[in-house]
């Protein structure tokens, strides 16, 4: 019988889709009815326009978003997207994490950091054609003619050296893209509160709303005096972007559209039931549980060292988002039983098939066939590759393999050992002296090692290496020895390392250097089975999602690529949802939420600053009275308009929207109807955790720091009067 649940959700799927799409930019004249719908008044061939605002104000971080807001190359995204920048300039006697930091001239604002790079992507072009004419029939082959192809389309791309370009698959290797970025190499801290505030809650409040969290800081686009963009000089000055988001002080009300873009990093919607179940049964509860014991580690070690405590914070943050996101996803798959959603549209996908008698009824098969093997290969080979995890050796490893790759003509070398990787390969290797300490590192890979020796999936040199350990003592003076006699801590080492040839390598009496040369032949087999069921792959995968596309155009359901890390946009509504039973949360919350959570012991210790600003109702021009649009509208047909909502009057913290986002998305400009910035993108509720496989409108909601809120702390708490005056402040 089919769970009534199901039936609920794929009946009303067809009506309930409004606000589901991570749209790719030149999609957006395609959907220009909804946005209009939305009150997004911003022409749709505008947004489709990368050359012009707003879209030319976004920028990525490489791993966040994050947008232009003044002329002066001043950048705002959240602080957990800054935890690096503002890490690496924190010492035991400046602790910026917990103090926060604002320069108050161009001359105090110290370096981001040696990877810190910021993207303007300026031009996405569709090379499928070029990617795949002419492949081969037999796997392996035809990997290695898509990625000669692809590299051969970036190097001709990056023919200025001042532009990073990637070839980027779609749908599965249906299509692939040409992005073409300008990058920023000198990227400087300006402004961040203290964790206290930019991560107030913490892992607490993590995916959970209401929120009070103040999720934002400020960085810098640095260039040569010529306006190229160049390594950090002290002489280099504020890039002058092409355009800056103009930011409306008076933000949104319930009920308003807003847009979201930003650089989403993945999604499984397009996966099928196996792959869920497999992530579900298997992966996911061992990643949680692994993530569980590095914390608890890291936590440990770092309460009994501060040094320690700085070098992890912004990895112990990552690690706790993860964990909760992946027990997030758990839960999640429980509540809505998103396997038997997911299965019952495969069912129909099917009967879709054998009615309109479309040829590729046996591409699901196949494509299944292929995952369980790509299933089986993980397994097989997740417990080794966790085994590896020592900073040192995968240091050791990738040295090593560029060796190796270095005998190579370039365009035959493996991505990430190509010569136009070399500046930001040897920003990993000084990186490691601000985020790596031997003796947490040591526990954390002798964990991953006792892991790898309690099961069967063992490879006999990695065991011949450990002496075939099967004591956690006597495991634990062997890894002593391993770090004792490194010569791998020293910066300088790692980096003459870079030019060493292969005989070097495998004369060298460094134990992480020797392990390194030893597993080379496992990894690199490994990488070859791997490749090859990736060539099966991009023939079966694409096969299947021309058919599903097809399908989904049939039934009048919104088809975009799963996110991949490159520019999309999203609309939605400021909303807010009902999460349970009588329990509906409002859209916004109030400074005053700051104070009724505040205890004085992290993560709800607001610093007194703060708690006296809120206390003596210094709000400023943000205070805001009213958050609903229209009071007798909407929110009436949810409550009782006699009891609807009292007065707002405070000014607001956080707000929901339905905007369909994920990770990556953290820092993403949040824009009104007229592509002004009203908010930052930073968490999702709770409930909202499984979109990245399957979107349920009824309860998926993105949760944003309210531009109001950004405001009114620089200028009430802060006092950041420099940057405020380089910010174009709008009002309705």
């Amino acid at each position: 019988m089919r769970n009534p649940l199901v039936a609920a959700l794929l009946l009303t799927s067809g009506i309930c889709y409004a606000d589901e799409g991570q749209w790719q930019p030149y999609q957006m004249p395609a959907i220009a009815e909804q946005l209009t719908e939305r009150g997004i008044g911003i022409a749709a061939e505008q947004l489709a326009d990368l050359g012009r605002y707003p879209m030319n104000a976004v920028v990525g971080l490489g791993y966040c978003t994050a947008s232009f807001v003044s002329p002066q190359g001043l950048v705002v995204t959240n602080h957990h997207c800054a935890y690096r920048a503002i890490q690496y300039n924190s010492k035991k006697e400046h602790n910026y994490l917990e103090q926060g930091f604002l320069a108050n001239s161009l001359a105090q604002e110290p370096s981001a950091g040696p990877n810190e790079r910021l993207y303007i992507t300026q031009a996405v072009t569709n090379v499928t054609d070029k990617v795949i004419s002419d492949l081969s029939q037999q796997p392996l082959a035809r990997y290695q003619a898509i990625q000669a192809n692809s590299k051969a389309l970036v190097k001709a791309c990056e023919a200025d050296e001042n532009y990073r370009c990637s070839v980027r698959s779609y749908h599965n290797g249906l299509e692939y893209y040409l992005i073409k970025q300008l990058i920023i190499r000198d990227v400087r801290l300006v402004y961040a509160p203290p964790a206290s505030i930019g991560a107030y809650g913490g892992d607490i409040d993590n995916y959970e709303y209401p929120r009070h969290s103040g999720d934002f800081s400020f960085l810098r686009a640095y260039v040569g005096k010529d306006g190229q963009p160049a390594g950090y000089a002290a002489d280099n000055v504020p890039y002058q972007p092409e355009s800056y988001l103009k930011i409306n002080a008076d933000g949104v009300k319930a009920g308003d559209g807003i847009l979201v873009a930003g650089y989403p990093g993945s999604t499984s919607r397009y996966s099928l039931t196996s792959e869920l179940k497999f992530a579900s049964d298997w992966l996911y509860p061992l990643q949680a549980k692994r993530y569980r014991q590095q914390i608890d580690t890291i936590t440990t070690m770092g309460a009994a060292d501060a040094d320690v405590a700085i070098k992890y914070a912004g990895t112990l943050a990552s690690m706790a988002n993860r964990m909760k996101k992946l027990n997030g996803l758990l839960d999640g798959f429980r509540a809505t039983d998103i396997a038997a959603i997911k299965q019952q549209r495969e069912n129909d996908y099917q009967q879709w098939l054998t009615l309109a008698g479309e040829a590729s009824q046996d591409s699901l098969p196949r494509l299944e066939a292929l995952l369980e093997q790509a299933h089986r290969q993980q397994r097989a080979h997740y417990f080794f590759d966790n085994a590896q995890s020592s900073t040192l050796l995968t240091t050791a490893n990738s040295l090593y393999r560029l060796a190796k790759e270095r005998q190579k003509a370039d365009a035959e070398r493996e991505p990430g050992y190509q010569q136009r990787d070399m500046k930001m390969f040897t920003a990993r290797l000084k990186r490691i002296d601000t985020s790596f300490d031997a003796s947490v590192d040591k526990v954390l890979w002798q964990q991953d090692l006792e892991a790898y020796l309690a099961q069967d999936k063992r490879v006999a040199a990695l065991d011949e290496l450990l002496g075939n350990q099967n004591k956690a003592a006597s495991l634990s003076d062997r890894l002593d020895g391993l770090y004792a006699l490194t010569s791998l801590t020293d910066r300088a080492q790692r980096l003459e390392w870079m030019n060493a040839e292969v005989s070097a390598f495998e004369s060298s009496s460094d134990p992480f250097i020797r392990l390194a040369v030893a597993l080379y032949d496992t990894n690199m087999a490994q990488e070859l089975a791997e490749k090859t069921l990736e060539g099966q792959l991009s023939i079966a995968r694409p096969e299947y999602m021309k058919s599903v596309i097809g399908y989904y155009k049939a039934k009048g359901w919104p088809v975009y690529p799963d996110a991949n890390g490159t520019l999309r946009i999203t609309y939605g509504v400021v909303d807010g949802y009902q999460s349970r039973d009588a329990l509906y949360k409002q859209p916004f919350t109030r400074l005053e939420g700051i104070v009724a959570k505040h205890t004085g012991v992290a993560p709800y210790d607001a610093p007194a600053k703060l708690l006296e600003a809120i206390k003596a109702k210094r709000y400023g021009s943000h205070k805001v009275a009213e958050v609903y649009r229209d009071s007798r509208g909407w929110l009436c047909r949810l409550l009782s308009c006699a009891q609807a909502h009292p007065a707002f009057d405070s000014v607001p913290v956080n707000f929901l929207s339905s905007a369909d986002t994920t990770g990556g998305n953290s820092g993403s400009p949040v824009l009104n109807g007229k592509g002004e910035l009203v908010g930052l993108n930073f968490d999702s509720t709770y409930e909202a955790i499984t979109k990245d496989w399957f979107f349920n409108p009824g309860i998926t909601r993105a949760v944003h720091v309210d531009i109001r809120y950004i405001l009114w702390m620089m200028e009430e708490v802060d006092h950041a009067d420099n940057l405020l005056t380089e910010l174009d402040l709008v009002r309705n």
